[in-house]
């Protein structure tokens, strides 16, 4: 959508649905947080694993190369470090601050939605967060400076003083299970919302990308809001190929008026 006059109409129409919906879920994929400046993984010609093959996860377990190498990617240029919550992730927080039950399902690793000001409870992390690591045998969490400066000096990182467990990263990584507990929570917010919004996602990557079918199939209503055509966007009440940011802050501060 080009011209002003449909970005408008379609604003007006994310708007009406908001309005009309008692329990919003958002589902938000890499698309929300390019706006932030961190760069999308799959986008043809552009992603990053275009660059570099990712790093299974049983390589990780069995390989202490690959522990090694997947710590050197890690601190290189760890630019969701650096990234702050942009108008898309704002707009979601604002909307549940003026008291609107549901929830946050996200793709994304970059914690973005907590930095805008959304409690733990409110968001489910399907592939984890690269925010912080965690033991892969007790679940002890690790802050990333004191594991950086262990690696810059010693060039591994020890086992988990705890248990002795692998320290990885707290993301899912290829080859990994999904992870129970955040899977059945997703799938507890689908099955509670009327209006599922998806916010910069392909929806290519299952199990995750069948959430916003699922919602539709229990007769919620569904909006895509992607830059690019989906597979979804033909069962989609209503597709807006713009800015996430733009459009979620307008239709927001519309709701508010």
């Amino acid at each position: 959508m080009s011209d002003m006059n449909t970005k408008e109409d379609a604003i007006q129409s994310l708007t009406d649905l908001l309005l009309a919906s008692r329990n919003t879920v958002f589902f938000t994929g890499a698309g929300i947080s390019t706006e932030s400046g961190i760069p999308d993984f799959r986008s043809p010609g552009t992603g990053l694993w275009n660059k570099m093959k990712p790093i299974e996860f049983q390589d990780f377990v069995n390989s202490a190369e690959s522990r090694r190498e997947s710590w050197e990617r890690k601190f290189a240029n760890d630019v969701m470090t650096r990234a702050e919550p942009n108008a898309g992730h704002l707009a979601i927080h604002r909307w549940f601050a003026l008291g609107h039950a549901g929830g946050v399902i996200t793709q994304n690793v970059d914690n973005l939605h907590q930095q805008s000001g959304l409690e733990d409870h409110q968001v489910v992390e399907l592939h984890g967060n690269a925010t912080y690591a965690s033991c892969l045998s007790c679940g002890a969490r690790y802050g990333l400076e004191s594991i950086r400066a262990e690696f810059e000096q010693r060039g591994e990182v020890a086992p988990c003083p705890t248990c002795g467990g692998l320290i990885k990263t707290a993301t899912i990584s290829f080859g990994q299970s999904m992870p129970e507990a955040e899977m059945a929570k997703a799938q507890q917010f689908t099955e509670g919302c009327d209006l599922m919004i998806v916010l910069g996602s392909s929806l290519t990557v299952y199990p995750a990308a069948g959430f916003p079918q699922y919602a539709k199939q229990l007769g919620a209503s569904l909006v895509i809001i992607n830059r690019e055509p989906t597979d979804q966007d033909g069962i989609a009440d209503l597709v807006i190929h713009e800015s996430i940011g733009e459009v979620m802050s307008q239709a927001v501060a519309k709701t508010a008026h």
